[in-house]
């Protein structure tokens, strides 16, 4: 395997990656020309591209967070499906500048910058403040920066090594650096989702908050593996790479997180439900009105039940096309997800009212995340075409071929 040409993701690539920047461009400016223009829909533009922001930054975040879980569990798995997660992390600054609309406009987005004399912004003060928030948010950025740094970095010297020592070397340096990376990226993602999301009802917290976004995005970050590694895995080089044994690998996983997910969810609803504290019913009390409770039932059933049983079965999992299809669908249902996590929250514009399910959707809702979308999978196609698809000299790379190869 050391001709490296031969690795090489496909050129058609570059046709996706053509069509992602002209879509998203395109969508990406109209909704940050409303956002800047028509200070009555600013709002609801940077809602919308918050939630865009969060379901597709969850992919890329959640790259990253599997690329140092694979590193650090191993698994054939892991190695074939590395240069996607690598490609997936190197968006990271893509997404710091898909950021800047959320940090420019943070006091149309808060409510908590318009409640200076609310006795509970005055307790979470200062780190309610817009000066800490754009400051936290810089250094996550430039602590998720060094993970992807430093993964890469070990990862491409190992590419460029011409002896087995060097190469394993690199390969155990990432492993040992992932142990450790592992708290600090979990500590990371918790308190992003916190500042982002949770603050957005600035009289309400949860202090399973920060795992149920560890859950998700790596969910997210599973299911987009699996439908770019089953698109693939019919092409060269892939098609001698992947085989049946590592969806099903992948589909344990998306199986593992489904419940996971459902999981930090039931618990966060059981601790708030028996506690009966106003202050932490509130929201979901506001989740059960107005059509909310009805989307509620429907994240029960598709974001859990639904995959849950068809996960269950080994034909789908060892089937790259079906478990393609279910991955494409629960990451539709992780973008519903998001809509119930953000959409609900108080308003700036309508302070004390609480809108409805059909009241709150807006067609920036869809515009937003499609644009978003498009930038951020232009990036990652170009990442992708810089490498070879598989890491070459990687020592554990022929096992986890052959594992592919097994019944």
């Amino acid at each position: 395997m050391e001709n490296r040409n031969e690795f090489q993701a496909p050129q058609e690539i570059n046709g996706w990656r053509t069509i992602g920047l002209g879509v998203g461009g395109v969508f990406s400016l109209i909704i940050l020309a409303i956002a800047v223009l028509s200070p009555g829909m600013r709002e609801q533009a940077l809602r919308s591209w918050l939630l865009g922001y969060i379901f597709w930054g969850g992919i890329g975040f959640g790259c990253l967070g599997v690329l140092i879980l694979q590193y650090l569990t191993g698994g054939a798995w892991g190695v074939v499906t590395r240069r996607i997660l690598e490609a997936g992390a190197r968006t990271l600054p893509v997404l710091a500048v898909l950021f800047i609309p959320i940090a420019v406009g943070v006091t149309s987005l808060y409510e908590w910058t318009h409640l200076p004399n609310d006795e509970i912004i005055k307790h979470r003060q200062p780190y309610l403040s817009v000066e800490w928030f754009i400051i936290r948010s810089v250094l996550y950025f430039i602590m998720w920066g060094a993970m992807v740094y430093f993964l890469n970095k070990w990862s491409q010297r190992q590419d460029e090594a011409g002896d087995y020592e060097t190469q394993l070397k690199m390969a155990q340096d990432a492993s040992k650096f992932s142990g450790p990376t592992m708290v600090f990226f979990v500590l990371v993602v918790s308190f992003a989702a916190i500042d982002w999301v949770m603050t957005l009802d600035p009289h309400w917290f949860s202090t399973m908050w920060g795992f149920l976004f560890v859950a998700g995005w790596g969910l997210s970050c599973f299911c987009f593996v699996v439908a770019v590694l089953a698109y693939l895995s019919d092409k060269a080089p892939m098609n001698r790479i992947v085989g049946k044994r590592h969806f099903h690998d992948l589909g344990k996983l998306m199986l593992a997180l489904v419940m996971v997910w459902a999981y930090f969810n039931f618990s966060q609803f059981l601790i708030i439900w028996s506690g009966n504290i106003p202050e932490e019913t509130t929201w979901y009390l506001r989740r059960q009105h107005g059509g909310w409770g009805v989307l509620g039932i429907v994240l029960v059933l598709f974001h859990f039940a639904f995959p849950f049983l068809v996960l269950l079965t080994r034909e789908v999992k060892m089937k790259p096309k079906w478990l393609a299809l279910l991955a494409i669908f629960i990451l539709v249902l992780r973008l519903v997800d998001m809509f119930f996590l953000i959409s609900p929250n108080p308003r700036i514009a309508v302070p004390e009212q609480e809108l409805g399910l059909l009241q709150s959707f807006s067609w920036m809702d869809i515009v937003a995340p499609i644009g978003i979308g498009g930038i951020w999978l232009w990036a990652f196609f170009g990442e992708l075409l810089k490498r070879p698809l598989v890491p070459v000299n990687d020592p554990y790379l022929p096992n986890a071929i052959e594992h592919g190869k097994g019944h």
